[in-house]
C-alpha cells in the first residue's frame, strides 16, 4: 500500500507536531488496512472518530474489533490471540495495568518517545506506559476515582465535603441514620475493582503495595491495615451497605443516581448519567478522602500499544500518533466523556463549563498512583481481591493483621516467581 504523502500527514497530525517522529517510523514495516482491538464502546463515540481517519486513509482503513466490557475478559481474549502469535490484532487498547505484563512477554513493541508530544500529557499518565525505562504504549484515555456526594443532603446537615476518612465516616453514618439510605459504597465485589479500592485505601494512608518497578513487596503492614480497617469498619458499623459487596462500577453508579447512597466512589464516566437522574442538580464530586487529608486514587485508563505480530506496523504507529493527538483527544472528551491525557484540556474554560468536574479530576489524576506494576499483575490482583473480600464479609472474624500478613506472603511468592 502507498505511503502517506506529506501534505495529508500534515493535515492529520495534531497542531504543532507535523513531521515529528517521521524518521522514527521507518523502523516499522508494513502498511495497509489494520485493526484496533479495545473494550466495548458503551457510548458509541468511537466509530465516528475512526471514520475521520478512514475518510482520509482509504488504503489504510482501521477496523474496530470490540472486546467485552469487563477488563478481565478483555485481557483473556488479547492474551489468547497474542500467545498464538496471531496478526489479527494490530493496535491494542490496553488497560494501564497491563503494560509490564505485555512488554515482559514480548507481545508489544517499544515506541520512540520523540514520535509523541508526551511533555504535554499529564505526567502520571505517561508513567503508566513506561516499563523499565522504555515507552511501550501511548496514553489514550486516563481515569481517576472521584467521591460523588449528595450536596443537598450535606447542606441540610451543615456538612462540608469530607477530606478525611473520619469525616466521611461521621457524615455517612449520620445521613444513613437520618435518611435511611446507604452511607457510602465503592466497588466491593471480589474482582479488579476491589483491588483498586484497596490500593486507594493503602495509598490514602501513606503506603504502597509494590515498589514502582514491581520487583519488591513494599506494603507497610500498619498503613495497609489502616486502609483495610477503614473499609471493614464501614461494613461493621453499617454505613457501608451489605449489598455493596456485589457492586462493580455499574451497580454503584446506579445506586447513587437512584438516590440510594449519600456517597459513592466511582470513575468520571458516572457523572454524565447522574445529571439526568433522580439526583440531578443534587450532587457534586470531590477528591477521595484519606487518613489525614485528601487521599490518592488509583490511575485508570487505556493506552494504545503496537502488537509485536502486526504486519501493518507502520500504518498502526501513524494511527496511534494521530489518535492520541490534541484534537482527537478533545473529541474523546466531548463525544465520549472520557478523561483525556493532554493537560491543557483540563484548563479549557469552555470544556470546564460543559464538564464541571475537570478541575477536580485533574488534581485527582496528578495525585494518583499506578496500580502495582508487575509482569504477573493478574495474579497480584487476584490475591489482593480475594484477601480483602474475605475481610469485608461478615462476621468479620479474621484479624486484619493476619489478613495483611497472609497477603504479603502470597505477593512475595508471586514476585519471586517473576
Amino acid at each position: 500500500m502507498r505511503r502517506l504523502i506529506p501534505i495529508a500527514l500534515a493535515v492529520l497530525l495534531p497542531v504543532g507536531c507535523a513531521g515529528v517522529g517521521a524518521q522514527e517510523t521507518e523502523r516499522f514495516g508494513g502498511t495497509g488496512p489494520f485493526t484496533l482491538v479495545i473494550g466495548r464502546d458503551t457510548t458509541a463515540y468511537l466509530q465516528p472518530l475512526l471514520d475521520r481517519w478512514n475518510q482520509t486513509h482509504p488504503g489504510e482503513r482501521v477496523t474496530l474489533l470490540e472486546l467485552p466490557e469487563a477488563a478481565d475478559e478483555q485481557r483473556a481474549q488479547m492474551v489468547a490471540n497474542l500467545q498464538a502469535r496471531s496478526d489479527r490484532y494490530d493496535v491494542l487498547g490496553l488497560d494501564v495495568v497491563w503494560t509490564a505484563e505485555f512488554a515482559d512477554a514480548g507481545w508489544i513493541l517499544p515506541l520512540e518517545r520523540g514520535m509523541f508530544q508526551l511533555d504535554r500529557f499529564l505526567p502520571p499518565v505517561v508513567d503508566t506506559a513506561v516499563y523499565r525505562g522504555k515507552l511501550w504504549a501511548v496514553p489514550y484515555t486516563s481515569n481517576a476515582g472521584l467521591l460523588y456526594y449528595r450536596k443537598d443532603l450535606l447542606a441540610k446537615q451543615g456538612f462540608k465535603p469530607p477530606k478525611t476518612w473520619e469525616e466521611l465516616r461521621e457524615q455517612a453514618g449520620a445521613l444513613h441514620e437520618k435518611y435511611g439510605i446507604g452511607g457510602y459504597a465503592g466497588q466491593f465485589l471480589a474482582y479488579e475493582g476491589l483491588t483498586v479500592n484497596f490500593a486507594e485505601a493503602v495509598q490514602s494512608a501513606g503506603g504502597q503495595i509494590l515498589s514502582p518497578d514491581g520487583t519488591k513487596v513494599t506494603m507497610d503492614s500498619a498503613k495497609a491495615k489502616a486502609g483495610l480497617d477503614f473499609l471493614v469498619g464501614g461494613f461493621r458499623e453499617g454505613w457501608i451497605p451489605p449489598e455493596s459487596l456485589s457492586f462493580k462500577e455499574e451497580e454503584s453508579r446506579l445506586a447513587f443516581q437512584e438516590g440510594r447512597l449519600a456517597f459513592a466512589r466511582n470513575w468520571p464516566h458516572a457523572y454524565g448519567p447522574a445529571t439526568d437522574s433522580a439526583v440531578k442538580d443534587k450532587f457534586a464530586v470531590t477528591r477521595l478522602p484519606g487518613l489525614n487529608g485528601p487521599g490518592s486514587s488509583s490511575l485508570g485508563g487505556v493506552n494504545l500499544a503496537l502488537s509485536a505480530y502486526s504486519k501493518k506496523q507502520k500504518s498502526a504507529v501513524e494511527f496511534i500518533r494521530y489518535f492520541t493527538g490534541l484534537e482527537n483527544q478533545r473529541r474523546v472528551l466531548t463525544d465520549g466523556s472520557f478523561p483525556p491525557v493532554w493537560a491543557e484540556l483540563y484548563d479549557d474554560p469552555a470544556l470546564i463549563k460543559r464538564f464541571p468536574y475537570l478541575p477536580v479530576l485533574k488534581q485527582s489524576i496528578l495525585s494518583a498512583r499506578p496500580r502495582p506494576a508487575s509482569a504477573n499483575y493478574n495474579q497480584v490482583s487476584l490475591v489482593i481481591a480475594s484477601a480483602v473480600s474475605n475481610a469485608l464479609t461478615p462476621p468479620f472474624e479474621e484479624a486484619g493483621d493476619d489478613i495483611i500478613a497472609s497477603m504479603k506472603g502470597q505477593l512475595n511468592e508471586i514476585i519471586r516467581a517473576q
